[in-house]
């Protein structure tokens, strides 16, 4: 690595989506979903159920969930959301084709729904909005403590075809030290309950960069989760952000040391899996060579840079050509609170309330951006063909500077990054935010 990649923080930000929603605004037109929908590209959607409910709150966690769901809070949410998906669904329209290539329910904690909960959700994808689950990949997320045999059967028999866990740490001291109370013993006996439903895919969640944590300790929760042979691992780094339960405490969050350790961590995990015979699909994400992904059957056709996606539920965004919508955003979780209440008594939702709207710029850096932090890389050729230019032409600054830290190279048509470039995704990823959604972001209230 050049003195020059040294110098810069490797962990400033995951970009899971661009946007981050932290750059959304209410909109004052409240524009009607069907006027939004009309000419867009809709047979190739995404669809993804957002349950913003756990059993307990981690303390390094940021998502728009909640601790438990008094009364009949679940249901109440349920019904909610099936007045969306009918809203939605009539809002798509029916001139041209809609299909959903694939699906996800995400949390929060979706199997903190029960069982009989778990087939109504199921039943709005379906039946509300017209998803085949048996015939598309559909992707579920649980933790070790919702993960019972009756609810698995619902999703397996529903036709999930990949089963997501967070178990963090394999090490309970370490799962105390990250606000995640749980034993090893039930981790283990969730991870078998999994494996018996025959789900084709599992997934486990770890992270690196918790308190006390040691490159012994780090390989013992890999190799305990080798022992189950996922069909994919990811591998987070310990972000500390504000509201949380960990943000609360010491600011870490500045220590070099800490990312020195992180990074170190990093590479351990990176290179232990490439060793047993996993391939790097991004700076976390690691799939089993011949597991297939995380299709086994149906299509797996929707790309995130180009295609739509559905969101439902409090929490979940919704992306349109022109414009990425959604619901209010908060960490707090006494907000959060009032969100979800809000949620479940509206009668209305045939308008978008909050979003950020995506110009001809921001379409570029998004497809960039969400290109490059791929393994893969982005084909150049293909770029161009979309928007009619080069990258080095939209981007020349970024580009290069990318490129003399030793992150990125082309080759053979490709834009990709460096093992190096991979490694500072988290560093390289912000820098291509645009300067009004940098500015919007700063200017954003933590709630």
């Amino acid at each position: 690595m050049n003195r020059g990649a040294q110098r810069i923080r490797p962990y400033r930000s995951y970009v899971y989506a661009y946007p981050h929603k932290t750059s959304y605004r209410p909109l004052p037109e409240r524009p009607a979903l069907s006027e939004l929908w009309a000419g867009e590209r809709k047979d190739a959607l995404s669809l993804y159920l957002h349950i913003p409910f756990c059993e307990v709150r981690c303390g390094f966690c940021n998502l728009f969930t909640r601790i438990g769901a008094p009364g009949e809070l679940t249901t109440r949410y349920l019904d909610a959301l099936e007045r969306q998906a009918v809203a939605v669904r009539e809002a798509l329209g029916d001139t041209e084709p809609v299909r959903f290539a694939a699906a996800a329910f995400g949390g929060g904690t979706p199997t903190f729904l029960t069982a009989g909960e778990l087939e109504r959700l199921c039943d709005i994808a379906e039946r509300r909005m017209g998803a085949d689950l048996r015939e598309v990949p559909l992707s579920v997320e649980t933790s070790p403590a919702t993960a019972t045999a009756d609810r698995l059967a619902v999703l397996a028999g529903r036709g999930t075809t990949r089963v997501s866990i967070g178990v963090q740490s394999f090490v309970d001291a370490e799962a105390r030290a990250a606000v995640r109370p749980q034993r090893r013993a039930d981790v283990e006996a969730a991870l078998g309950r999994i494996r018996d439903t025959g789900v084709p895919v599992l997934n486990i969640d770890l992270i690196y960069g918790i308190d006390g944590q040691t490159e012994t300790t780090w390989r013992r929760s890999l190799d305990a989760a080798l022992a189950w042979h996922p069909e994919e691992l990811y591998l987070y780094p310990l972000y500390v952000r504000p509201l949380t339960g960990l943000g609360r405490q010491a600011g870490a969050d500045a220590d070099t040391a800490w990312d020195e350790q992180r990074l170190r961590l990093y590479r351990q995990g990176r290179d232990h899996l490439l060793a047993h015979g996993y391939q790097q699909v991004s700076m976390r994400m690691f799939r089993r060579g011949g597991a297939g992904g995380t299709a086994p059957r149906g299509p797996d056709d929707h790309a995130c840079q180009t295609d739509g996606m559905i969101g439902l539920g409090c929490g979940a965004r919704s992306y349109t050509s022109g414009l990425h919508y959604s619901f209010d955003y908060a960490v707090d979780m006494r907000r959060i609170r009032a969100i979800i209440d809000d949620y479940t008594e509206a009668a209305d939702f045939t308008r978008a309330e909050v979003g950020r709207r995506i110009d001809g710029g921001e379409a570029r850096r998004r497809h960039l951006l969400q290109s490059l932090l791929q393994a893969q890389g982005m084909e150049v050729a293909g770029y161009r063909e979309r928007f009619g230019s080069a990258p080095a032409e939209d981007f020349p600054g970024e580009l290069a500077a990318f490129a003399g830290r030793g992150w990125l190279e082309e080759t053979g048509g490709l834009l990709r990054l460096t093992p190096e470039g991979l490694a500072h995704s988290d560093a390289l990823g912000p820098e291509l935010f645009s300067p009004a959604v940098r500015h919007a972001m700063a200017a954003y209230e933590p709630k």
